[in-house]
């Protein structure tokens, strides 16, 4: 007789909102361990790469990687891959180097420095990536925040920590990006980004990522005119977590028009639209159920 498997669940504060660990294992202690070891990577995520924190990597590169090439760890490393190929492909609209405008608008504490060009204007080239994990700033201006991907990626390495424990299934939640594997899909609930305490719709997600963003005071800025983007809110699901986070902004910022971004990545959207409408990629339509 095959053995019943064991349900675990879990939250802690990190990476500033609560992240929620659930595993089905063979045995509660496999899970709990399992899940442990989640948690323990979602916290070096969360010291590697944040704003808040001068010894971090990002406080360090801010400080000192327009004067030198700066050592980082892998995971950095990786992110910044990914964020300045997403900066590429966007032309400027995802863009990690925001964070002198988001301290003016007061969402990110210190001065910020002089932009000595446009936020999202020549998006190559002023984050360089070079051997051996280090990285070099090619403009006094560029002071970067990876809020608006590290989150995801750290939910793809909590989840991958899981599936090596041996786990038959898992849920890594990080406020809303999310994601999942084993053989039931999980139900989640989408929020209406004008109203967070109304369900908007309800998606059925399996061995794939979803990441929610905006509304209310966590309207998404877009780069290029350092203003709140007018799309209130938008949930991407693909491959990975660390492209739904990314790809929410830019849907965000750029609606529709962000299609071919998406199909690139084999992603799919629903975002609201400025006056209110729902908006769903073809790809994604079946899947959604609104709420009643």
């Amino acid at each position: 007789m095959k053995p019943a498997s064991t349900n675990a669940r879990r939250a802690r504060p990190l990476l500033g909102t609560f992240v929620e660990i659930a595993a089905g294992a063979a045995s509660s202690s496999l899970a709990g361990a399992a899940i442990d070891a989640a948690f323990q990577v979602v916290s070096q995520v969360h010291d590697l790469m944040s704003f808040h924190d001068p010894a971090s990597d990002v406080g360090r590169l801010n400080r000192d990687a327009l004067a030198r090439a700066v050592t980082v760890h892998p995971w950095t490393h990786a992110v910044l891959r990914t964020a300045l190929e997403l900066q590429h492909v966007s032309a400027g609209v995802f863009d990690v180097a925001v964070a002198p405008v988001l301290q003016r608008m007061g969402r990110l504490p210190g001065p910020p420095r002089d932009l000595g060009h446009p936020a999202g204007a020549d998006p190559d080239g002023a984050i360089e990536l070079l051997s051996a994990c280090r990285v070099r700033f090619r403009r006094p201006d560029v002071c970067i925040d990876l809020g608006g991907i590290a989150k995801g990626f750290a939910v793809d390495r909590a989840l991958q920590t899981l599936r090596e424990r041996g786990l038959t299934r898992g849920l890594v939640n990080a406020g809303g990006d999310l994601a999942v594997f084993g053989a039931a899909a999980a139900v989640v609930s989408i929020r209406d980004p004008r109203h967070p305490a109304a369900v908007l719709c309800q998606v059925a997600v399996r061995n794939e990522a979803l990441a929610s963003s905006g509304g209310g005071e966590a309207a998404i800025i877009d780069p290029r005119r350092a203003a709140a983007a007018a799309i209130p809110g938008a949930t991407v699901r693909a491959p990975a977590c660390v492209l739904a986070d990314a790809l929410t902004k830019m849907v965000i910022v750029l609606g529709e028009a962000a299609g071919p971004v998406l199909a690139r990545y084999g992603a799919s959207a629903l975002f609201m639209s400025a006056r209110g409408e729902v908006h769903v990629t073809r790809d994604w339509s079946a899947g959604v159920r609104r709420a009643s």
